[in-house]
């Protein structure tokens, strides 16, 4: 999931803006800042580090980056060395053995894929053919769509935690994290920061943000952009600690003969989805946020509010097809939006 360096400049720029309230939040304590290109994106740190705790802070931040590239590597299906492409090759043959932090996300991902009635689906990428390119767009036939559609089957991927194994139950299954891992190795960061000591922090993904450290008089402002015009920001929401997720379909996307495809396929149909614009979920429990997003924009607003409406750990914004904007209200109680 690497993307062309267009979109890598526009998402450096859109961290930047991102990050404009958070570093002004943080300016009295002189906060450490660090952005290094990681997981196809630009992975951006703030720190604010105890008086006199600057060199420990920066191994910190090294420390940080070294364990969020391992793991990125681990899952990344780009890489025929990883442990994904071994799982994605073996596919109908064999189970392979995983590491527990690949085994944890794969778990998450069948948790989701449940509880969304496979809206979420990680063996999405049996589908071939697509990519999402505006520079070099790629779509496959429907007869291709219609003779890999069976493929897509997350009951097929058969994890044993017991074992530490993983297995695609056919030939031609894959499987891809690009919708789940990112926030886990965002965590997995964030968790080496607060093991070194550290207590106040953000931690961007290129959009997948966790920040802690933050309280009532110095909250955490993380920019959500508009997916309606995402070159501007919609808003900004102010957040004590825990994650800011969003899921849209203006980053990776091409128009043919009218028509607008993004990158988020339906698993049902092996087409892009066709419901909101945008969705902006907070919450503090990775397991409750961790592809929700995605499962909205496959599922629809309907079903979108009734998840986040049954779920009291979960805030967020909707920005639905017809460009209307839906909000929980404990999303909007700390949400300021853009003039």
């Amino acid at each position: 999931m690497i993307p062309p360096m267009t979109a890598w400049i526009r998402r450096l720029r859109w961290v930047a803006a991102c990050l404009l309230g958070a570093a002004a939040a943080l300016s009295a304590a002189a906060p450490l800042h660090e952005a290094r290109p990681l997981m196809g994106t630009v992975v951006e740190l703030s720190v604010e580090p105890a008086a006199g705790g600057e060199t420990r802070a920066h191994a910190a931040i090294d420390a940080a980056y070294r364990e969020m590239a391992r793991l990125s590597d681990t899952m990344n299906h780009y890489d025929p060395q990883s442990v994904v492409s071994a799982i994605n090759d073996a596919a109908g043959r064999r189970a392979v053995p995983v590491p527990p932090e690949l085994m944890a996300v794969l778990a998450m991902a069948q948790a989701m894929s449940a509880k969304s009635d496979g809206a979420f689906d990680i063996t999405i990428a049996s589908l071939r053919g697509w990519r999402f390119r505006a520079d070099d767009p790629r779509m496959p036939s429907a007869a291709a769509i219609a003779a890999q559609l069976p493929l897509v089957n997350w009951r097929n991927l058969r994890i044993d935690p017991r074992a530490q194994t993983a297995y695609l139950a056919r030939r031609g299954m894959r499987i891809d994290l690009g919708g789940i891992a990112k926030l886990a190795i965002v965590h997995a960061g964030m968790q080496v920061l607060e093991r070194h000591g550290i207590a106040r922090a953000l931690l961007n993904g290129g959009g997948d943000v966790e920040v802690i450290g933050g309280d009532a008089a110095r909250p955490w402002r993380v920019g959500v952009r508009d997916p309606r015009a995402p070159e501007r920001l919609l808003g900004v929401l102010r957040i004590a600690r825990g994650f800011v997720v969003t899921s849209g379909d203006y980053e990776r996307a091409f128009v043919r003969n009218g028509r607008r495809y993004h990158h988020i396929l339906d698993p049902r149909s092996g087409y892009p989805a066709s419901g909101p614009h945008g969705v902006t979920l907070t919450g503090e429990r990775l397991e409750d946020l961790n592809g929700l997003g995605v499962a909205i924009m496959v599922r629809g607003k309907p079903d979108g509010v009734r998840w986040l409406t049954d779920n009291p750990r979960i805030e967020g914004l909707i920005v639905d097809a017809d460009d209307s904007v839906w909000m929980t209200p404990g999303f909007r109680a700390g949400f300021r939006a853009t003039p």
